[in-house]
């Protein structure tokens, strides 16, 4: 009954994160330690381990619907790869306190941005201004800290980055998603090696997320074609809100 309820929560996080461009690590970080008991260092390996392979078959299948926009994804990952590892080495001189509330007041940012920013730049500006680029490094930044210091995903920076930079609906989604694989193979080593893995509880929730990402980016070609994409940039901005709160509260 533990490895169905698993492999079918797995399957939820999974399209849903694939769908919205996180990678689920978070989330998965909660469920480890809230609901089945994993110690922090176990359940962090153990999430990041878990969220992997979805990310690399969400990024596979936006790579084949050429909704990834590698370009703005790579100036992400010049600066979010050197974080990731520079938050993993530091990660134990950081109270957890301060960590929780300049997350917490990094996302209600981003957020209130993604709600109230009029127009977003194009995606040509991104690719060709000096400030855009380096706006996309501090996302990347922030990102790879979530993943170093904490084992998360760092999918929340990177989405709201991606839509700031004026990257539209599942396009920032896909691009988010080739991201993360590359920020989660990072921190995956890291935790790894400083951890270990709980397999028991990791290749249910694995394999429930495979099968998400799957769903995932056929179900965005669809939704793609309605009026719910126009719904997708506050929704997103509401929940990095939400989250940012949660994580001053």
């Amino acid at each position: 009954m533990k490895i169905f309820l698993l492999g079918l929560i797995g399957l939820v996080i999974g399209t849903f994160v694939i769908l919205f461009g996180g990678g689920g690590a978070a989330i998965y970080l909660a469920i480890l330690t809230g609901l089945f008991g994993l110690n922090a260092a176990t359940a962090s390996s153990t999430s990041l381990v878990t969220a992997l392979p979805s990310l690399i078959i969400g990024a596979i299948s936006y790579y084949h619907q050429r909704q990834i926009n590698t370009k703005v994804g790579n100036q992400m990952l010049l600066t979010a790869i050197p974080a990731v590892i520079i938050g993993a080495l530091v990660s134990k001189y950081i109270p957890a306190k301060i960590y929780k509330w300049l997350i917490g007041i990094v996302l209600v940012v981003l957020g209130i941005n993604m709600l109230f920013k009029k127009k977003a730049q194009t995606v040509e500006t991104v690719k060709k201004t000096q400030f855009a680029r380096m706006e996309a490094g501090i996302y990347g930044i922030l990102g790879g800290l979530m993943v170093g210091v904490a084992g998360m995903s760092g999918g929340a920076v990177i989405i709201g980055g991606l839509f700031l930079l004026g990257l539209q609906d599942f396009q920032a989604t896909a691009t988010s998603t080739y991201v993360l694989v590359f920020m989660t193979i990072t921190g995956a080593i890291f935790y790894i090696a400083d951890g270990r893995v709980d397999w028991t509880a990791g290749l249910p929730l694995m394999i429930g997320a495979i099968v998400g990402a799957i769903i995932a980016p056929r179900l965005a070609q669809i939704l793609a074609k309605t009026k719910i994409t126009r719904y997708m940039k506050p929704t997103i901005g509401i929940l990095l809100i939400l989250l940012g709160a949660k994580s001053l509260l």
